[in-house]
């Protein structure tokens, strides 16, 4: 028996199956959180998703409406954890990234818990561990675990079409090194499915609002700053201007990449001022430019070599200066 069709008996011998992930939600969370609930309900079995927060706007077009929130029903989450004898825990390495509130829930079961997950340096909590740090996105692991389980004939546009928005998102439009020959052989097994990948594209492309692209041009040509001699780009905004566009979550998630398309750029990074602390988003190309170490050394964060994330409780001001002087440690002159 292999670790999937373990986890597959683990679902079928279980009642009351909770599925997470992590906080500040991306189309890989959601899209395994979907793709992994539906399979289960193929399965004969009912699951339970439970975020730390909501999707972001971009993918409104899902339907989430069933997703236990620990923002606005707290009490309706730890019912369901008090309740569970199962916890799958997806697109996340530490118990730490679900937020505070879900981190005491999630140690305090006594069940069993399976992780799922493709990030560097899992922690030894889970009973079950799938960690594929080689993987492109938690979604191509939970296709591994439907096809490898022996399950590959319940593949539906229902079950893949989340997954195969995991994977697309993840990925940066299938553009990563992390996107591999087995990638696309997964993708095709989805297409067969019947997943209408025409459709995916269309709703993230074409899903913007007037106040997002105005907040998006307003980045590129008033906030971003170009460190030539590294070929670096830095893209900073406070509170007060996200607020002057209306910003909604997620409405700042492509600025890395367009900043990382401009020609010659070896990285781009983007932080935004959101609950009394800077977000940040570091995107880079090549395995000569990683900006994980970047990010888990100064910014208490980490991730991919080429997509990672990070926080500073500097002021804009102070942030922008640290990064500054932090470039020319991390990149060489071009």
């Amino acid at each position: 028996m292999n670790v999937y069709q373990q986890i597959v008996a683990e679902i079928k011998a279980a009642s009351n199956i909770i599925i997470t992930s992590h906080k500040s939600p991306d189309g890989d969370s959601v899209g395994s959180s979907l793709g992994l609930l539906h399979f289960i309900e193929k399965l004969g079995k009912t699951a339970t998703i439970c975020h730390p927060d909501p999707a972001p706007g971009f993918l409104n077009w899902l339907d989430t409406s069933g997703f236990l929130l620990m923002t606005d029903q707290s009490a309706a989450v730890a019912t369901a954890f008090t309740a569970a004898d199962l916890v799958f825990c997806l697109d996340y390495n530490g118990t730490n990234r679900v937020g505070y509130d879900m981190q005491v829930l999630l140690e305090a079961v006594t069940c069993k818990t399976i992780m799922i997950d493709h990030h560097l340096n899992p922690e030894d909590f889970p009973t079950i561990t799938v960690s594929e740090t080689s993987a492109s996105s938690t979604s191509e692991l939970i296709v591994d675990l439907i096809e490898q389980s022996g399950n590959g004939d319940l593949l539906d546009p229902k079950i893949g079409t989340p997954l195969y928005l995991g994977i697309l998102t993840d990925t940066g439009n299938f553009r990563f090194p992390s996107t591999k020959p087995h990638t696309h052989e997964l993708l095709a097994k989805l297409l067969a499915a019947g997943v209408a990948h025409h459709l995916v594209h269309e709703m993230l492309s074409d899903n913007n609002t007037a106040s997002r692209l105005r907040l998006q041009g307003y980045a590129m040509c008033e906030k971003m700053e170009i460190l030539e001699d590294y070929m670096v780009a830095i893209i900073s905004l406070s509170k007060e201007e996200l607020a002057k566009y209306n910003y909604q979550k997620g409405d700042t998630d492509s600025l890395a990449n367009q900043a990382l398309s401009i020609k010659g750029m070896k990285a781009a990074i983007v932080f935004t001022e959101r609950d009394g602390i800077m977000k940040i988003s570091f995107r880079s190309k090549g395995e000569e430019n990683p900006v994980n170490i970047m990010a888990a050394e100064n910014f208490n964060g980490g991730g991919h070599a080429n997509a990672s994330g990070g926080m500073s409780e500097l002021s804009v001001a102070e942030t922008l200066t640290k990064i500054k002087d932090l470039v020319p440690k991390y990149f060489s002159v071009k």
